[in-house]
């Protein structure tokens, strides 16, 4: 199905942009991460990336044009998919973006905007939208304090939403004169995070009014819902207008911390674009370790017998958006669970083979993950999408892995992996589970899974049930592997197990859809050789 890319808001005060240039043209393929255009803002000219992977169908804002943010920007998908719709839903759209337009200015004319209000040089930082289903936002770590100076590309704190922990940038510069929203707070889209200016400018009441006042304007705006950005600010590279140096947020931190000139650094990223690698392998010296996520270490409590002893840990966003999403998932979808045991003595001897390849490290959960995307291939009812108006099978496998990380549970996705080998699955997922853990993924790598994968094998559990991560209609997890007695050719003898268990939505997928589906993935798995088939 084809993604609509919208004109993204790069700054806090970006209303529109124009497109300075396009580096790819209607009919050229996409990955993700290839650098579509460059768009000015009001404050500077930055590459905008792709999260997306396709063909380029259409351009919605020619080079030279400017258009309100929201605004259809372009559209990714399938060769020679139609996206009339798409295009006619948005030409409609520009009919209520015109009205919203013209209140505001009415608005604008009999109500003081903050901005007028503000003294000479002082910029009000609000809390960003980081994601496309961001409304509250956490401030993990202030990165600056109040009285730093602030330079235009500092990080000024680690912002978490609903989906991952993200670099959110200044595109001012100036004085930190006032912080909104302390460290573990969380506070809706659009608060007033901080106040930049000049050292000793007197902002007595600047916070106050300015949310006085938007709230005002808002109300006296007739309510019309505009089309959600698929992007974000804190996942686009800065840059600057001359002799531009073009590196993530993350690279240009590491490059500071290490004393590196980012000037010569070779960036290997789409037109150039330095990354986080770049920098870490631009010296000989060992690759600086990844940063580990802050830890809620709990003090040890004394604890006297027979009194009653109570702690509270305050809940991360992410947190509450796993209770909500699940509780969501258990409640509205009806779950029932099929069970398998399936023979892994082939499965270890073959992983054996294939990792004594030079640079090759393949886990049993690369097989698994492996197998279920070539079952899935042959049962797409299980790669299904339930709707009130239709079932939506999906045609491509983007797997889904569950990683536990130190707040909670996230699940990155491997996309098409029934493309992928073995290999370049156990690449895809180390990757993944490894920037998982460091807070450093982006929202659009967990977006998008038709299938997903639970493994707390390591953990030692033999056997256990997952909720479904929906949209999805199944789930699978993965017990650990036991050596036990087992019965072959009518005798006893030493075997390996694994327990496999399949949570599937009855809305999508019957029970005998389900058995058939889980015999074609313990055929796989007991028969590693069948999948280079």
């Amino acid at each position: 199905m084809a993604t609509v890319i919208n004109m993204p808001r790069l700054s806090d005060t970006m209303t529109e942009g124009t497109v300075a240039t396009w580096l790819k043209k209607v009919g050229d393929t996409i990955k993700e991460g290839d650098i579509l255009a460059e768009i000015e803002t009001d404050k500077a000219t930055m590459e905008f990336e792709s999260f997306n992977s396709g063909v380029l169908l259409h351009i919605g804002i020619p080079e030279g044009e400017s258009a309100p943010v929201d605004s259809l920007l372009a559209i990714i998908g399938k060769e020679g998919e139609d996206i009339t719709s798409l295009i006619s839903n948005n030409s409609n759209s520009k009919t209520q973006e015109e009205k919203v337009v013209a209140t505001e200015e009415v608005a604008a004319k009999t109500l003081p905007t903050s901005n007028s209000q503000l003294p000479a040089n002082v910029k009000v930082i609000t809390m960003p939208r980081l994601s496309d289903t961001m409304t509250t936002g956490t401030v993990a770590t202030w990165l600056k304090k109040v009285g730093d100076v602030v330079k235009e590309g500092d990080i000024l704190a680690e912002i978490e939403t609903d989906k991952a922990t993200m670099e959110f940038e200044s595109f001012n510069s100036g004085t930190l004169l006032f912080i909104g929203i302390n460290e573990g707070e969380s506070a809706p889209v659009d608060s007033v995070l901080a106040i930049i200016g000049p050292a000793g400018t007197d902002i007595t009441g600047v916070a106050e009014n300015y949310g006085n006042a938007e709230a005002a304007v808002a109300k006296s705006v007739e309510k019309v819902e505009a089309p959600v950005a698929t992007t974000s600010s804190s996942q686009l590279p800065a840059s600057n207008s001359n002799d531009r140096i073009f590196a993530s947020p993350l690279a240009k931190q590491i490059a500071k911390d290490k004393g590196i000139n980012l000037s010569q650094v070779q960036g290997s990223g789409e037109n150039g674009r330095i990354t986080k690698s770049d920098v870490e392998n631009f010296t000989a010296s060992a690759p600086v370790a990844a940063s580990q996520p802050t830890t809620q270490n709990l003090q040890p409590t004394t604890i006297i017998a027979g009194e009653v002893v109570t702690e509270e840990i305050k809940n991360s966003q992410m947190r509450k958006i796993i209770a909500k999403r699940l509780a969501e998932s258990l409640f509205t979808a009806p779950h029932y669970n099929l069970t398998i045991e399936v023979s892994m003595d082939d499965a270890m001897k073959s992983r054996t083979i294939i990792n004594a390849v030079p640079d090759t490290k393949v886990s049993f959960n690369d097989m698994v993950i492996k197998a279920c995307a070539m079952a899935l291939k042959k049962h797409p009812k299980i790669n299904s999408q339930w709707k009130e108006e239709a079932i939506t099978i999906n045609h491509h496998v983007n797997i889904g892995v569950a990683v536990a990380v130190e707040d909670g549970l996230v699940v990155p996705v491997l996309r098409f992996t029934d493309a992928m080998s073995l290999s370049q699955i156990g690449a895809g997922v180390r990757d993944l589970a490894g920037r998982a853990k460091t807070k450093k993924l982006l929202p659009t790598e967990m977006e998008g899974s038709t299938f997903t994968v639970s493994n707390l094998g390591m953990f030692g559990i033999v056997e256990f049930n997952s909720i479904i991560n929906q949209p999805n209609s199944a789930i699978l997890s993965v017990g650990a592997i036991v050596e036990k007695p087992v019965v072959k050719n009518g005798q006893i003898v030493v075997g390996n197990t694994m327990m496999l268990s399949l949570a599937c939505d009855h809305r999508t997928i019957d029970g005998a859809t389900g058995a058939q589906f889980l015999q074609t993935l313990k055929l796989f798995i007991e028969n590693p050789v069948t999948m280079l088939a």
